[in-house]
């Protein structure tokens, strides 16, 4: 037996999870939580697909909550081998599944306090849960090639997507038969302001590929930095302030870099910028430990500067009274909080301030998962719902797509290429309208590409 049963992120860009079976092993690559609507979340809480106790190894491809947020919950579930990741994702996840823990926590403590006729709810995990998680981690380097398990060897490669985010090439034998697989993760872009360019592979039989945003392409780094900065102005002189709801890892970071860069020419003097997230603020510090993982620009710009992602009216807000203190600034206050989508976090706080004013902004600066807040207000809803309160929308909402840490699909495609004899291909991490416009893209290439369903096996030994 030598197949992939995939359990997530099909025509969905959360829950990545996929099942690879070699003779009687098996492999999970990732295991991510589903995020959405409160509807998509509950999925979380089913059993698992698999027996947890049955998974010889997992292999994560980058810390990211969509690809790493359930591995608590496996190992609450009897999962007991190795996790293998880049060291620098082990590090991030030491931060992010606690942090996701103590959600889960909060969560069910408020759902226990309001009582009424609602059931009593467990976490879905626990810190103690992700702390064992953690403790599970194989850190390896990229470029480093190792037996794993019997006739399975992995190689980790830089993705360029965010600190240790990992491209994963696995050689498996079954028999005689000889399977070369790689797992692309999530691929970061060219020229990103932070990270390296996504490693270009030579050879396989079978690419399993993120599609997110497979049906369209970024502008120019140069210009959307050219849009942010004519929001910055626009925002000045409206009298208002400017929210960025941000995710904590590799967007925050690639946006305090970039106003570190342009600081003088966007007269950011003027401003009282605010990182507004505890969590960023922990991975901050995180990649600031990490200036081996940059690219050369990044790296020369640490050394001159110590460290790129300081700014000297920055402020780092940490307590939830400090936070609160920011609303009581009307004008040129520029808020970066999570969370990204809008759904949870101290954005929501700062949306209930400024929302409903016409003189302020609101700049989304990555992807917005149906049925989250922050794709309703980039669907452009005319009011939201923030807790009991309805807030109309009057604060212009800018969509900067250009920023993304994700490749589009002609970088997608370009990747694709580099693999000279043409690898049969499966998309996934993407929604159906995206993945089925790469799928086009690449089968005018002449390339065997498939769009598997959730629970759908792919037998690797038709592939040659």
């Amino acid at each position: 037996m030598l197949e992939i049963q995939f359990f997530g992120a099909t025509a969905e860009v959360t829950g990545s999870c996929s099942l690879l079976r070699v003779g009687d092993l098996q492999i999970l690559i990732d295991c991510g939580l589903i995020q959405g609507s409160a509807e998509e979340e509950a999925r979380n809480r089913a059993p698992f697909p698999f027996e947890p106790k049955e998974i010889d190894a997992i292999i994560l491809t980058h810390a990211h909550i969509d690809h790493s947020g359930r591995l608590p919950l496996l190992v609450s579930s009897g999962f007991r081998g190795p996790i293998y990741a880049h060291y620098a994702s082990r590090n991030l996840c030491r931060i992010m599944l606690n942090d996701s823990a103590r959600i889960n926590e909060q969560k069910a403590e408020r759902a226990g306090r309001q009582g009424g006729e609602q059931p009593a709810i467990t976490p879905l995990y626990t810190v103690k849960d992700a702390d064992q998680a953690v403790h599970a981690f194989h850190p390896l380097g990229y470029d480093d090639r190792r037996k794993i398990l019997p006739g399975v060897e992995l190689c980790l490669r830089d993705a360029g997507h965010i600190l240790g985010s990992s491209i994963i090439e696995l050689w498996l034998q079954f028999g005689t038969t000889r399977r070369k697989l790689v797992f692309s993760g999530d691929l970061g872009r060219r020229r990103a302001p932070v990270m390296c360019n996504p490693a270009r592979l030579a050879e396989a039989d079978l690419v399993v590929m993120e599609s997110t945003y497979g049906d369209r392409n970024h502008p120019s780094w140069e210009s959307s930095w050219d849009e942010l900065g004519s929001i910055l102005h626009q925002t000045a002189e409206d009298g208002g302030n400017l929210l960025i709801p941000s995710f904590a890892v590799g967007r925050t970071q690639d946006l305090l870099y970039t106003l570190n860069r342009h600081y003088r020419d966007w007269g950011l003097d003027h401003w009282k910028i605010f990182l507004d997230s505890p969590l960023a603020t922990k991975v901050s510090e995180l990649y600031s430990h990490h200036l081996e993982l940059y690219n050369p620009e990044a790296a020369q710009c640490w050394r001159q500067s110590r460290s790129p992602f300081i700014l000297p009216n920055l402020r780092v807000t940490r307590t939830a009274e400090e936070s609160m203190e920011i609303n009581q600034i009307h004008s040129r206050a520029l808020i970066i909080a999570g969370s990204g989508m809008c759904d949870g976090g101290r954005i929501r706080h700062h949306l209930r301030h400024n929302v409903w004013r016409r003189e302020c902004h609101l700049a989304m600066v990555g992807f917005q998962v149906q049925g989250t807040l922050g794709r309703a207000l980039v669907d452009g809803v005319r009011s939201i719902s923030l807790g009991e309160r309805q807030f109309e929308v009057a604060a212009r909402v800018h969509t900067i797509g250009g920023l993304s840490a994700h490749a589009d699909q002609q970088e997608l495609i370009r990747w694709y290429q580099t693999f000279p004899a043409g690898p049969a291909v499966s998309l996934i991490h993407g929604e159906e309208e995206a993945r089925r416009a790469l799928q086009q893209q690449l089968e005018r290439l002449r390339a065997r590409v498939s769009c598997p369903q959730y629970g759908e096996v792919l037998d690797l030994l038709a592939h040659e």
